[in-house]
């Protein structure tokens, strides 16, 4: 079964190789078996169902609450070939009764359906009548009645494994806890299943996060410094919120939407279309919005709230930089933000037991926030995950925060709780340590505490941040009920007395640079000045054919697959189908076009407008002579290195030039690395052909050299025989 699956993977899919665990679990599925799957966003997840659906006989069943993106996920499906379709409440009668014939006539390889329609009595009858490949259950986390997904039309997925007993069925989620996975098992009857838990890291992610101070323009210079034209998700907590920041970032100049239960189906539709189809748009949503959003390049995820566990915070984070390029998880948050999610915790309908489950998911996610050591090592920590020390690519390891004894201050802090009675709120409390002259001050007497005045040797921010910094190692706690009042904890007594100290941690300034590690360059590909212009092009091409279809543009080629084609210069189809991402599918319908962009820019490399072939070369030549480099040639030339090497390799060719002069000189290679390049040009078959390619040489010298170079060497061996 692993070769059947291998030849699908390269032919239908276009990938050489499968990822992680995936053959695994994909031989399982194919076996006949059960199957639990944890496994990050833009890990392969839809792999593990989709090719064993066609692997097995009948048709793959996939269970799916994002009925927004099923069209999506169907079209792109489509794109290679794969027979799918979907069954939810946005199709008519008509179209539904077709889907349901072409199911009847075998003419499916995967159905989404959403759970809502599959529990129906009619959809079940349907299902008993066909031959079922899988079932396929997505976003498994949304059965965990703990979970911030809660969907409850999850609960009465176990029927499945009771009306189906024969037909392996997969769950699969990019997060979820012990408990969760626990509930997931005991509620989906999942007890026989083997479990796939694939590391949790997204080492692109770089994880940031700073207090509140002016938020607004906090995520303006976060934007405008590292992501001005890139597209993003900005998460709120509410929707009078989130319409009020889109409406300012359009102020701004950014293309931003707004995303929320709120707004009526079709506007949320539309908003999400746009999202995923152009460029440089801005969503500023709920967490109403991202689950299943499969757009492979979100430069940043930026939460102006506080989320309310580790696991909606790894989930919202997680659909930033599906693509593998660098990508940015930014947030800001207050003392305030704990305050008002508790208080809506306290207010909702849930028990006890729920209550306080969720009220340690919050007091995790605050402690994210306020640790000083790798954030990564933390958040990889929560979820049983193992991971080094010190990450590199989060605020904390990248500038480690400064640390300072705040023993008297937190003492000062404390006192003054205590000394107004255990019923206020760290404004008033901040005010008091200041020694403010307000109305509120005298009203309540507290300008006549001994604490009135103290704390004048730190600012109001600096107060807030120890505030803070003590409800979150449980030295204060927030009274809920009583607005937001902090109250002394047990643990308070000893640091009280004097029995022990505290470390604080100090506030950083924001800098007007950006951080290390956080500018602009970062979050771009990293194209070669001599490579833009076919880059573009390539681009151009895509959104050409996507707009022919409106489907998005990573639906024809995501853009790690437009790399491949730029760094190779596949021109022919043998080559573009070596193009990791490019199936048979894909290159029938769209290799012919990207081939004819490659070669229009390939031949124009050869000229420059000014002069002829022939002439240039000569000039090139005669500055060779003159001892100059290769970067002051092509400097001089207006031309690319690329384009210099070109010249230079018909030069070799031609006899106007020894190869020696180019290859030990100009490029000051040894003749160790001369014999290196040799035996890999040597390797390859097709050498003396017209269209040779240099991907395979290439890969074996670990791209240590340019093409240009190649091409050098290469004429060298042609001119010798």
């Amino acid at each position: 079964m692993t070769n059947n699956a291998q030849t699908l993977l390269e032919k239908t899919f276009g990938y050489a190789h499968f990822r992680g665990d995936q053959q695994a679990i994909i031989d399982d599925i194919v076996s006949g078996r059960d199957a639990l799957v944890l496994m990050p966003t833009g890990g392969g997840k839809s792999l593990c169902y989709q090719l064993p659906a066609l692997l097995r006989p009948g048709v793959g069943i996939v269970i799916s609450p994002l009925i927004a993106l099923m069209q999506d996920q169907v079209d792109a499906l489509n794109q290679l070939g794969v027979r799918a379709g979907f069954l939810n409440s946005t199709l008519d009668y008509q179209r539904q009764q077709e889907i349901e014939q072409d199911l009847l006539n075998g003419e499916l390889d995967l159905l989404y359906v959403a759970p809502e329609r599959l529990i129906k009595p009619a959809t079940l009858a349907l299902f008993e009548r066909l031959e079922v490949a899988l079932f396929a259950i997505d976003e498994a986390h949304c059965v965990s009645q703990w979970g911030h997904d809660f969907r409850a039309d999850y609960l009465q997925l176990s029927l499945l494994h009771e009306r189906f007993p024969n037909i392996p069925r997969i769950a699969l989620t990019a997060t979820a806890d012990q408990r969760t996975r626990e509930e997931i098992i005991s509620r989906l009857q999942l007890g026989d299943a083997r479990h796939f838990i694939s590391r949790f890291d997204r080492p692109n992610i770089q994880y940031r996060i700073a207090t509140k101070q002016n938020p607004r323009q906090q995520l303006l210079r976060f934007l405008r410094r590292e992501h001005e034209h890139d597209s993003g998700i900005v998460y709120c907590l509410s929707r009078k919120k989130v319409e009020a920041i889109a409406a300012w970032l359009c102020d701004e100049g950014f293309n931003a939407l707004p995303y929320h239960a709120g707004i009526n189906a079709e506007q949320r539709q539309e908003n999400q279309r746009r999202f995923l189809r152009e460029e440089k748009i801005i969503i500023v949503a709920t967490i109403a919005f991202g689950m299943g959003i499969d757009k492979p390049d979100v430069r940043f995820i930026a939460h102006l709230d506080l989320p309310k566990s580790l696991e909606a915070y790894y989930q919202e984070t997680g659909r930033a930089g599906r693509d593998g390029q660098p990508a940015t998880a930014w947030m800001v948050y207050g003392l305030q933000d704990v305050i008002k999610l508790r208080q809506m915790l306290d207010d909702s309908n849930g028990n006890d037991e729920h209550k306080r489950i969720e009220r340690h998911r919050l007091d995790a996610m605050l402690g994210l926030c306020e640790i000083t050591s790798c954030r990564r090592h933390a958040l990889l920590h929560y979820f049983g995950d193992d991971a080094p020390e010190r990450c590199g690519n989060c605020d904390t390891c990248l500038n480690p925060p400064e640390l300072w004894d705040g023993t008297i201050a937190a003492q000062k802090a404390l006192s003054t709780v205590y000394r107004t009675e255990q019923r206020f709120g760290v404004n008033h409390l901040v005010d008091v340590l200041l020694g403010k002259d307000n109305d509120r001050m005298k009203q309540f007497g507290h300008h006549n505490v001994s604490t009135y005045g103290i704390g004048k040797e730190l600012d109001a921010n600096q107060w807030r941040s120890v505030f803070r910094q003590l409800v979150a190692r449980a030295y204060l706690s927030v009274d809920v009920s009583g607005f937001g009042g902090l109250q002394l904890a047990e643990k308070a007594r000893p640091l009280l007395r004097g029995e022990e100290s505290v470390s604080l941690r100090r506030e950083a300034k924001e800098s007007s640079t950006p951080a290390s590690g956080t500018r602009k360059a970062r979050n771009k590909h990293n194209i070669a000045e001599e490579d833009k212009a076919l880059w573009e092009a390539l681009r151009e091409c895509r959104k050409a054919l996507a707009d022919e279809q409106s489907v998005p543009p990573y639906v024809i080629f995501h853009d790690a697959t437009l790399m491949e084609m730029l760094r190779y210069r596949p021109l022919d189809g043998t080559q573009m189908l070596a193009i990791s991402g490019v199936g048979a599918a894909k290159m029938e319908r769209y290799g012919d076009a990207f081939i004819e962009v490659i070669r229009q820019q390939e031949n124009g490399d050869s000229e420059t407008p000014a002069q002829s072939a022939e002439n240039e070369q000569f000039e090139i030549l005669a500055l060779c002579r003159a001892g100059m480099s290769a970067a002051q040639i092509a400097q001089q030339r207006g031309l690319s290195e690329q384009q210099l090497y070109h010249h230079l390799a018909q030069s070799i060719e031609s006899g106007s030039i020894e190869a020696n002069e180019v290859l030990s000189g100009l490029a000051e290679l040894s003749d160790g690395q001369i014999a290196n390049i040799e035996d890999a040009l040597l390797a390859q078959d097709d050498l003396a052909e017209q269209r040779f390619s240099y991907r395979a040489a290439i890969d074996s010298l670990d791209g240590a050299y340019s093409k240009g170079v190649l091409q050098c060497v290469r004429a060298a061996i042609l001119t010798e025989g």
